[in-house]
């Protein structure tokens, strides 16, 4: 059986894989398992050499990356393009830091007492990849786990599978042993009947409805299980907040890859006073963006990944539109000819916003912002949090004191004061409530990957 990658704005296919059996994912997993003394007996440092190789081959690739992102999931080639210069700094960050993060460490020593933590990897490592960055998506998973000395087979996600699994091919180009980094192509049954077969442990970064299947499953088995699901993230402004940077910010946390960004500012939540000026400064700037071919030069907006997506987001608009939502701007596909065939969805700003609708209940994973008026500061975190989701949020003011007031008040695993650019290699990413469990990125993310042995030893003479 053929998977076939479809390009969103034209559905035309862009090639195809074929899709793993129950067989494959035997074989798979005993290869891994097979591998696996072997890797994990090397040194962290030793490891990190391959990823060093890894990393050049990336830049040797970065152009062919960007390119078949952009074909397989409609997202602009320069923002494509940026993911892949993105995805090197956090490749340097674990090269650069694997070692230091993972090598031993005296905790008591005392006489002819020396206790130390240790390191050691889970095993064989499942990761299942997203698709709206194909590439650093992958990685969060592949690269600390493999630093950290565990196996690892990847199953990508079936919409951007060409790409992801130029991760897997590059990897093995680095000449690491054999059965080390593993692919399995297919859609949500080849990662359960993964789950199901001989494995250590699961990373996830998908929906929260998927996620909890997977938990439900690795709870059964007693698997740590790194899950980082939906969003829907709240903006806050605060009269007070300088709006020429706020608005640039804001942009690009709804808009960019088309608002398919599990940390998207899916809900905006604006002062009285600035209200009606900052809903007109966003149908001004909207009104500017162009829609179009990811592969054409300026395309600002390209096409939702999949109709699926496309019919999800149409059904979510028109709900709050019957509800009494106003469109200010957008609410539809685009009018022109040569866009018909794709996934495509004018970026849409709506008003009179209630919290029945589900632009508000549920998360929306489309270029759609509903923007609603709120009196207090009380009032703002309330709304806030109400929310079953809790990945990220922003907050705009020049008030600082009042900013870090509030962010501790709002329940999410990250919380951005006066910016939207808080992805640093250096800083843990994860969720509260049902936006997942365990974390990403820095030295606390390197660690979700192992197990944490105290040796507690006691030189004696005999």
């Amino acid at each position: 059986m053929k998977l076939q990658s479809i390009n969103p704005h034209d559905q035309s296919v862009v090639g195809e894989l074929t899709v793993a059996g129950q067989p494959e994912v035997k074989q798979t997993v005993k290869k891994a398992r097979g591998a696996l003394r072997s890797w994990r007996n090397l040194s962290v440092s030793a490891r990190v050499k391959y990823i060093k190789k890894f990393r050049d081959l990336i830049v040797k690739n970065k152009e062919k990356i960007a390119q078949l992102t952009s074909l397989e999931m409609g997202k602009p080639l320069q923002q494509s393009r940026d993911d892949v210069i993105w995805e090197l700094d956090f490749l340097d960050y674990y090269i650069k830091n694997g070692p230091e993060f993972l090598a031993d460490k005296t905790v008591y020593q005392k006489g002819n007492e020396h206790f130390r933590i240790t390191h050691e990897p889970y095993g064989v490592c499942v990761c299942i990849a997203p698709w709206n960055f194909p590439l650093s998506m992958a990685d969060s998973g592949v690269i600390p786990a493999l630093i950290a000395g565990n196996t690892v087979i990847l199953k990508p996600s079936e919409y951007t599978s060409l790409t992801q699994k130029i991760v897997i091919d590059l990897l093995n180009a680095t000449g690491m042993p054999d059965g080390v980094a593993n692919l399995l192509v297919g859609d949500g049954r080849v990662g359960s009947r993964l789950i199901d077969d001989e494995v250590d442990l699961v990373w996830f970064t998908g929906s929260t409805k998927v996620g909890q299947e997977i938990y439900e499953k690795c709870g059964k088995k007693f698997l740590k299980a790194l899950l980082e699901m939906g969003g829907s993230s709240p903006g806050v402004i605060f009269a007070d907040a300088d709006l020429n940077q706020t608005m640039d910010s804001l942009y690009w946390a709804r808009f960019l890859n088309c608002g398919q960004v599990c940390t998207a500012i899916k809900r905006l939540f604006v002062e009285r006073p600035v209200y009606e000026k900052v809903v007109k400064l966003f149908v001004d700037k909207l009104t500017t963006v162009k829609v179009g071919n990811p592969m054409d030069k300026g395309t600002d907006i390209g096409p939702l990944v999949s109709q699926k997506q496309l019919k999800l987001l149409k059904e979510q608009v028109a709900d709050a539109v019957v509800k009494g939502a106003r469109v200010e701007i957008g609410g539809g596909q685009p009018k022109d000819k040569a866009l018909e065939k794709g996934n495509y969805f004018l970026p849409t700003i709506l008003t009179k916003v209630k919290p029945n609708m589900r632009v508000l209940t549920e998360e929306v994973f489309g270029p759609v912002f509903p923007i609603v008026p709120f009196g207090t500061e009380e009032e703002a975190i309330a709304l806030a949090n109400r929310t079953e989701y809790g990945l990220s949020a922003e907050i705009y003011t020049t008030d600082v004191e009042k900013g870090e007031r509030v962010a501790r008040q709002i329940q999410a695993g990250t919380v951005a004061i006066n910016t939207d650019n808080f992805f640093k290699p250096e800083c843990p990413f994860g969720g509260f409530k049902k936006s997942g469990m365990g974390k990403e990125y820095g030295e606390i993310g390197m660690k979700e990957f192992v197990q944490t042995k105290l040796l507690a030893v006691v030189k004696r003479c005999f």
